[in-house]
C-alpha cells in the first residue's frame, strides 16, 4: 500500500469521535478510515492522568497495527492529557481536537469572553485555556464540566425536555458571564448543539470541534503530502473493545448511514499492544 493510500486512524473512548470522522469524510471523501472506539473502558473523562496515557497509547498502538499514516485524537479528554506522550513516542503525524477548537474560538470572539463546556477530565486539566491563553492572553476563559451530556448523547436524547432543563443548569455560569462564544469541548455535544443553542440563543458562537479537527486533519495531509489520491474508493473499518451491536445502532445514527462489520478487540489484546 503506498504511503498516501494509507488509512486515517481515529481512536475515541467510545462513540463521540464518530463526529469527527463524519466531518473527516465529509471534508476528506477520498480518504479511507480506521475508528477505535474504547467502548469496554468508557468514559475517559473521570479517570486520571495515567490511565488515560496508557489507553491512549494502546489505542494508538493498535491503530498502527493497521498501518495507519497518522492518527487523530478524536477524544477531548485524551487530547488534552495525552497528546503530548503520543507524540514523544510516534513519528507520524498526530492530531488532537483542542488546538483546532481553541484557535476557532480565538478568531470568533469578539469580545474577549469564551466559554468551554467538556468532560471532567478536560475541564480540570485547562487544556482549553491554556491553549487560548497562548494565542490570546487578554482573552478571559469560563470553563464548565458537563458530565452528563455524554450519556444523554448516546440515548439520543436530544430534544427530550430533560435535557434542555439539564443543558439550562449547566449552561448558567456561562451565561451569566456574558460569553460570546462557547467551546464544545467534548466530541459527544455536536450531536446536543440544537439543544445547547437553543439555551444560549443566535448571539453566541458554537465551535464544534469535530469540524475544526477535520480541517486540521486536511492541512496536515496537505504538509505531509500525504494526501489519497488514487481515486479509489475509500472503504471505512470500525472497531470496539466491547458491545458492537449497541456502537452499530448509534454510529448508524450518528453518520446516517449503514455500516461494515463492527470487529470487537479484547481489552487484553489492547494492554498487549501497549507493552
Amino acid at each position: 500500500m503506498s504511503r498516501e493510500s494509507r488509512p486515517i486512524g481515529v481512536f475515541d473512548s467510545g462513540i463521540g469521535g464518530l463526529t469527527v470522522v463524519a466531518e473527516i469524510a465529509r471534508q476528506l471523501p477520498k480518504e479511507k478510515i480506521v475508528y477505535f472506539g474504547d467502548t469496554a473502558r468508557l468514559p475517559y473523562g473521570p479517570k486520571s492522568t495515567e490511565t488515560v496515557t496508557q489507553f491512549a497509547i494502546q489505542d494508538t498502538e493498535f491503530l498502527l497495527r493497521h498501518d495507519v499514516k497518522m492518527v487523530v485524537v478524536a477524544c477531548n479528554t485524551a487530547s488534552s492529557l495525552a497528546v503530548d506522550e503520543l507524540r514523544s513516542r510516534y513519528d507520524i503525524p498526530i492530531v488532537g481536537v483542542i488546538e483546532p477548537g481553541a484557535l476557532a474560538a480565538v478568531s470568533s470572539t469578539l469580545i474577549g469572553k469564551i466559554g468551554v463546556i467538556g468532560t471532567e477530565g478536560t475541564i480540570t486539566s485547562h487544556a482549553y485555556r491554556e491553549s487560548i491563553q497562548r494565542l490570546d492572553s487578554e482573552i478571559e476563559t469560563i470553563e464548565q464540566s458537563c458530565p452528563l451530556f455524554v450519556p444523554l448523547a448516546e440515548e439520543g436524547w436530544t430534544d427530550r425536555e430533560v435535557t434542555l432543563v439539564i443543558a439550562h443548569e449547566y449552561l448558567a455560569p456561562l451565561r451569566n458571564a456574558g460569553v460570546d462564544v462557547v467551546v464544545l469541548g467534548c466530541t459527544h455535544y455536536p450531536i446536543l448543539k440544537g439543544t445547547i443553542q437553543k439555551v444560549f440563543g443566535p448571539t453566541v458562537t458554537l465551535i464544534d470541534s469535530a469540524e475544526e479537527t477535520a480541517g486540521d486533519v486536511a492541512q496536515v495531509l496537505t504538509e505531509f503530502d500525504i494526501a489519497n489520491n488514487s481515486g479509489e474508493e475509500p472503504a471505512h473499518r470500525f472497531f470496539v473493545s466491547d458491545v458492537p451491536h449497541r456502537f452499530r445502532e448509534q454510529a448508524e445514527r450518528f453518520l446516517g448511514a449503514e455500516l461494515p462489520d463492527v470487529n470487537v478487540v479484547s481489552i487484553d489484546e489492547l494492554v498487549a499492544f501497549g507493552r
